[in-house]
């Protein structure tokens, strides 16, 4: 790992002949940037007693931009040369072609910063980390005779950007990342279940690796595990599911998010295109997009164009209300960015991208909401899922869940999956809860071939009429 201090512009390039590159690039363009960015990571896996992976990355390049109208030209390289520099500019060019446009102003600047600049792959060495490893998997077998196979994991990395623009001014950012796993495989009567457990956020390595921390990641581990080999087959057909807080918000990104970023709007793919300002969700539904929140997975001081990262209401007690934007979508669209314009590194053009998006709260008590249901599942833990964003369709597979009969929570179920339709979900949601909280820190988003980290967060929900497939219909 290198100590060398990231100035690309002191040890790699001259600032005066990038930006004048920059300029020729963009001359009549409407926006553009030249993102260069830093990137170490680490990664430990230890399953079944042995160290299944150890990696080490570090790559460093630059990504030069030119945008015109809809059109964006983009160029990468990892070679930090005045000659890639001007390779590039000649591709992004392409996109101005005759030019005519003015060029937007750059963001306004912050000084608030998110997260601390502090290295976490740093935060421990690795002979130290290896033997925390050790200890999650000697802790997890002792807890319960059944557990037959233990994955531990932990992974940092440490990214350091900075931007130039056409008019010369220079954003930077340093951005931490941080995460712990635990996974659990018991066994009886030769049934096999498994339970995960884990998270982190854009902090050091030190606060994951302390026994209060991993040791309640591997006693969740192992109790979801339990649950699932109680579990039965789920049932099939249509009934209301209640939601619990936190990491099932998941569907609400999935499901709804992606439906309101600007670029599916702008071109009408989306299901909720053309509705702004009308009620698209139940009665008290908010929701909102906030990369500002502390030391979250999903925030931002700045996004990959330089924008603040905000705090943007989304839907509005049921009505809609704004999309998640970057410059480009917020030009094309006559608003203002939202700071949400997010790459997965220097070899990515930006585009709209979701932070932390999360419901709030109600004011049912979620024991209440679950008394009221008559028959129903109660689903606290999901894994993969599928979503078409142009009609919001998804497929969520539960990895904890449980049926409700009656009003009260009886046997885990296993095998259930949740079916249904973003705009449709939002209108047949018929109680929130007082305990709105966010996810442990675990997210990826896939958009367009790039992932980047992002948060959840949500109350005890209950939808009305979802589809569920299981088993059987009636159980």
């Amino acid at each position: 790992m290198s100590d060398t201090p990231f100035r690309p512009f002191e040890s790699d390039l001259d600032e005066g002949k990038a930006l004048k590159t920059l300029e020729n690039a963009c001359t009549g363009a409407d926006d553009g940037e030249l993102f260069i960015e830093r990137m170490r990571s680490e990664s430990l896996i230890l399953d079944d007693g042995r160290v299944k992976t150890a990696s080490f990355d570090t790559h460093q390049g630059f990504g030069l931009r030119a945008v015109r109208g809809d059109v964006t030209g983009y160029a990468h390289s990892t070679e930090m040369s005045e000659a890639a520099l001007a390779r590039a500019a000649e591709t992004a060019r392409l996109a101005v072609a005759e030019g005519g446009a003015t060029l937007a102003d750059a963001p306004q600047r912050t000084n608030r910063a998110l997260y601390e600049d502090i290295d976490p792959i740093a935060s421990a060495e690795l002979p130290a980390k290896l033997d925390i490893l050790r200890e999650i998997d000697a802790y997890a077998r002792g807890l319960d005779k059944r557990v037959v196979q233990v994955t531990a994991s932990v992974s940092a990395s440490y990214q350091e950007v900075e931007i130039l623009r056409p008019d010369g001014a220079r954003f930077a950012d340093k951005r931490p990342m941080a995460r712990l796993n635990v996974a659990v495989i018991v066994e009886q009567d030769g049934r096999r279940e498994s339970g995960h457990a884990g998270g982190g956020g854009r902090i050091g390595l030190s606060g994951l690796l302390e026994p209060a921390d991993w040791q309640a990641k591997a006693r969740e581990a192992l109790r979801i595990a339990l649950v699932n080999l109680e579990a039965v087959p789920a049932p099939a057909g249509q009934i209301d599911v209640v939601l619990g807080p936190g990491w099932p918000g998941i569907l609400l990104h999935e499901a709804i998010g992606h439906g309101l970023e600007g670029d599916f709007n702008r071109k009408g793919s989306s299901a909720f295109a053309g509705l702004m300002g009308q009620q698209i969700a139940a009665k008290g539904v908010t929701v909102l997009d906030d990369g500002t929140i502390p030391d979250r997975r999903g925030s931002l001081s700045i996004d990959d164009e330089g924008t603040p990262s905000g705090k943007n209401v989304l839907i509005e007690d049921g009505v809609l209300v704004g999309y998640m934007q970057d410059r480009q979508n917020a030009r094309l669209m006559g608003v203002e960015p939202t700071g949400n314009g997010r790459r997965e590194s220097f070899a990515h053009a930006p585009m709209p991208r979701m932070t932390n998006t999360y419901m709030l709260g109600g004011e049912a008590d979620p024991q209440d909401i679950l008394a009221d249901l008559e028959d129903g599942i109660w689903a606290v833990g999901f894994g993969g899922g599928q979503v078409d964003i142009t009609n919001g369709k998804f497929v969520f597979s539960c990895t904890e869940a449980y049926r409700v009969r009656g009003g009260k929570v009886l046997e885990p179920v296993k095998g259930a999956t949740l079916i249904g339709d973003g705009a449709t979900a939002l209108k047949n949601i018929r109680a929130l809860g007082n305990d709105m909280a966010l996810d442990p820190g675990m997210g990826n988003c896939g958009k367009a071939g790039q992932w980047v980290p992002v948060g959840v967060g949500q109350p005890t929900v209950r939808i009305g009429g979802l589809t569920v497939g299981g088993a059987a219909a009636g159980g």
